[in-house]
């Protein structure tokens, strides 16, 4: 049986939990221990770092030691994009010494931003929805409080050495820290650097740069009193890549396909780079009132400067998988088409086709860019293609405070305060002019309508009709303020076989817009500050666990959350105007959880189930509407959704050296009603108000149903691991436009008074097999330790890990002269059919060495 097993998992890289055994079922060795334990051998995909632009969120890493599911999934599952419960990263709560840190406008918080300081981020406490705490009212997707004290960082030198082909190809990390000196100080440092060139990236088109440090300093003062200061940061260059059709996958033969890129005088370019720094202070002091009572208060400060880069135009679509670009623009490839009312051009098809097999084709030709613009110098004209440059600006202050009270054994009183403020500062600059010299900050989709240089068509009336260059703001350039203030508290007790807690909050937050530019549609509405919005939230959660002897207990939980809504949701244009959503409330969430455990020296299983209920929840949206040639700003209010699933952990110890783990959910969340949308046009100004016939839509992004299996084997310092995953019911996120009650019409999709509402798209799930090996050896009688692991071994290059639904229209309107109803014209090309995808990497590996002195 052991030869058997070393020889399977030779092949492979360990599984990392997050989390070690609780006393009494594992007694393992520190060494083994340690090479299960080191999350530094981990290295996050695109989305889990917050760092895939085309994803509208990030995903939620779970990580409670209690609970055999939600300490395994966010590794086990990383490969897919796991959300924990289906749920956006905005209702997981992110704190460090006590103090929230995820971003105010839309309530996530960016793993981006810690990291390559894994060493450093190591120490923290993670509760699911209905665990208790000491440091915040547990979010919906639950609550992580990273403890950054130099006296709780390990002691030492340590250096780690990768090598991968995932994101990243090379790392490399140092750390060191002092422990506690007699004196009362302590100290630790890691410096961190990643890297992947153009040539050397898992998807073409992409690269990595990226230096990450972090530094803190605590000084014991007496008893009573504690100060510590710390400070990261990790500024980051990368390329990033784009989803893509599966046409455009077919015809490129790759389902990595990347249209971000393409050549100029020869050399790779990327269209799209990000450019990030974050850097982050903060100050704790731990105060000890007494025995049993502690106070600690933290002060935090971030200056976040974010851009990110796009190639734009006023001339033809430059862009490689432009939807006239493809072959199916001249055929239609579809079977659902049998009366032949669409054009079919047999030889157009087959010349795209050929086209295609032409690497240059499919990528951006940055030279022909480059060609037209310097013609157009010569005729003093606008530039018409150029890089412009998307910037998200925060500066966040943040003070809280946490009062904890040990009333007596088995009864804890906890209660804070959070104060925070944050500037969103939001512009768009000029980037690259690509060989022009020149163009002018002009609304070009209102030319037509108005001259270029009416006022109605300026995006800046205060300025004129003026001229821009290199490094110019344009198009939009606002401020948004949002202010918090939070209390809450929260009270456990033990009391014979039963652990109870409650807990609560109460809070308020302010928001209003500042614009710096008077754009010409809004000239009365747009420069200046907004109204200030005021919101009043809070919420109420309690829940119970009954300990029935013998490792058995069973637990409840149950909640109410009155949550106001961000600001990121709340402006109805924000780079346009200073208004708000109209209809605009708090979100009203319902939660519940059951769930059942067993422990004991051999076995643990946790089953649990949750419900919960959201009512009033806002959404915004923008995207460029074909029918009425302008870009459309979508606010989606009172939206209903539900979420409810069963989820399964287990792990059953078959020998002193051998594991067996177990974990599965099968879940849904979906909208249960339809919802009331509001638009406004760029080129008309006009809000119009529609029904999105979205009854029925799943979350995006996530498997519903995922399960998984695997052997972990130990022996002596070796470590084996071989698991295979199971993912199923991907879906794609959804078209509003698409659903819209006028344009469901426009498609024929309106029959005898009921609308025939296409199904939303779903990715490919299937089976994944990873494994892992890991040995720790001694040298100069210091522990190094060596970790490869082996991810998608088979390489099914097909799993989809996300995507998007396109939302432009399978017609062309054609206007009247009376104004009635448009007469519509079914295209060749088939939107609906043509999803825009991620897909999975394939065969993909991480070597990691770690050397301790």
């Amino acid at each position: 049986m052991k030869h058997l097993l070393m020889a399977l998992t030779l092949v492979a890289a360990p599984q990392v939990h997050a989390q070690p055994e609780t006393a009494g079922l594992d007694t393992l060795s520190t060494v083994e221990q340690e090479l299960q334990t080191d999350d530094s051998n981990f290295t996050f995909t695109e989305s889990q770092l917050g760092e895939n632009d085309d994803m509208t969120s990030d995903v939620i890493r779970i990580n409670s030691a209690t609970n055999v599911y939600t300490s395994q999934i966010g590794w086990t599952w990383s490969g897919i994009w796991f959300k924990y419960r289906a749920l956006d990263n905005a209702y997981n709560d992110i704190y460090m010494n006590g103090v929230q840190v995820n971003n105010p406008e839309n309530g996530r918080f960016s793993y981006s931003t810690i990291g390559g300081m894994n060493d450093a981020v190591r120490n923290k406490d993670d509760v699911s929805p209905f665990e208790t705490n000491n440091y915040s009212f547990s979010g919906l997707g639950g609550s992580s409080n990273y403890n950054l004290r130099a006296s709780q960082m390990p002691a030492g030198h340590k250096v780690t050495l990768s090598g991968a082909n995932r994101n990243y190809t090379l790392r490399g990390m140092y750390s060191y820290g002092t422990g506690l000196s007699k004196e009362g100080w302590a100290f630790f440092g890691t410096v961190g650097y990643r890297w992947a060139n153009m040539q050397t990236a898992a998807v073409k088109g992409t690269f990595y740069n990226s230096l990450s440090f972090f530094m803190a300093v605590q000084k014991i003062i007496n008893e009573k009193h504690s100060l510590n200061l710390a400070a990261w940061g990790n500024p980051t260059e990368r390329a990033t890549a784009g989803a893509s059709t599966d046409e455009a996958n077919w015809l490129a033969n790759d389902y990595l396909y990347n249209p971000y890129w393409g050549y100029q005088d020869g050399k790779k370019r990327a269209s799209r780079i990000v450019n990030n720094f974050e850097p982050s202070f903060l100050l704790t002091w731990d105060y000890n009132l007494k025995e049993g009572m502690k106070l600690t208060t933290s002060a935090f400060l971030k200056f976040a400067e974010y851009k990110s880069t796009k190639l734009n135009y006023s001339g033809t679509n430059p862009h490689p998988d432009y939807w006239k670009r493809f072959p199916s623009y001249y055929y239609y490839v579809w079977d659902d088409d049998p009366n032949k009312e669409r054009s079919y051009d047999v030889d157009a098809f087959w010349s795209n086709y050929n086209y295609w097999k032409d690497e240059s084709y499919r990528q951006i030709n940055f030279d022909e860019l480059y060609f037209a613009n310097t013609q157009l110098n010569k005729t003093g004209a606008d530039a018409i293609y150029w890089i412009e440059a998307r910037h998200n600006n925060h500066l966040m202050t943040n003070l809280a405070s946490t009062y904890e009270w040990n009333i007596k054994p088995g009864a804890k009183f906890s209660a804070g305060v959070q104060l925070l403020s944050n500037r969103g500062s939001h512009y768009k600059t000029i980037d690259d002019l690509l060989g022009g010299q020149y163009f002018h900050n002009t609304n070009t989709y209102l030319v037509g309508d108005y001259q270029a240089t009416s006022t109605e068509a300026m995006y800046d009336v205060n300025h004129g009709y003026q001229r821009l260059i290199e490094g110019d703001r344009y198009g939009y350039d606002y401020d948004i303020w949002n202010q918090d203030v939070k209390l809450w508290t929260g009270f456990s007790m033990d009391r014979d076989i039963v652990h109870s807690f409650i807990t609560g909050k109460i809070g308020g937050r302010r928001m209003w817009r500042e614009g710096f530019m008077r754009n010409g549609l809004f000239q009365d509405n747009s420069y200046g500050k907004s109204e200030k919005a005021h919101f009043l939230d809070g919420g109420l959660k309690m829940g119970t666990t009954i300990n029935l002897g013998r490792g058995h207990a069973i637990s409840a939980g149950l909640g109410y959350e009155y949550k106001a809504p961000g600001a990121s949701v709340a402006f109805m244009c924000p780079e346009m105007n200073n208004d708000f959503v109209q209809d605009l409330e708090n979100e009203k969430v319902l939660s519940a959880e059951l769930g059942y455990a067993i422990s004991n020296k051999w076995f643990r299983l946790n089953v649990s189930g949750y419900y919960y209920h959201i009512n009033d929840a806002n959404e915004w949206q923008q995207f460029y509407n074909d029918d009425s040639n302008s870009f459309s700003y979508n606010s989606l209010t009172g939206v209903k959704k539900e979420y409810y699933g069963v989820e399964l952990g287990l792990k059953f110890r078959i020998t002193s050296s051998l594991d067996l783990l177990a974990l599965g959910t099968y879940s849904e969340a979906k909208y249960i009603d339809d919802t009331q949308v509001y638009w406004m046009s760029s080129t008309t100004g006009e809000i119009n108000q529609e029904l999105c016939h979205n009854k029925g839509m799943r979350q995006s992004g996530t498997p519903l149903a995922a399960a998984s299996l695997g052997l972990n084997y130990r022996i002596k310092r070796w470590y084996l691991n071989l698991t295979g995953n199971y993912y199923d019911r991907i879906y794609l996120s959804y078209s509003t436009n698409m659903r819209y009650e006028r344009n469901l019409k426009n498609a024929g999709r309106y029959h005898g008074g009921e609308y025939d509402v296409p199904a939303q798209a779903k990715g490919n799930g299937g089976f994944m097999l990873d494994a892992s090996i890991g040995r720790q050896f001694n040298v100069a009688h210091h522990p190094l330790s060596v970790n490869l692991q082996l991810c998608n071994l088979t390489n099914r290059r097909k799993i989809t890990t996300g995507g998007y639904e396109q939302s432009r229209s399978n017609y062309s309107v054609t206007e009247t002269e009376t104004g009635s109803a448009d007469p519509v014209t079914m295209r060749t090309y088939n939107f609906e059919k043509n999803a825009k995808k991620f897909y999975a990497l394939g065969f993909n590996f991480l070597l990691n060495l770690n050397y301790r002195f």
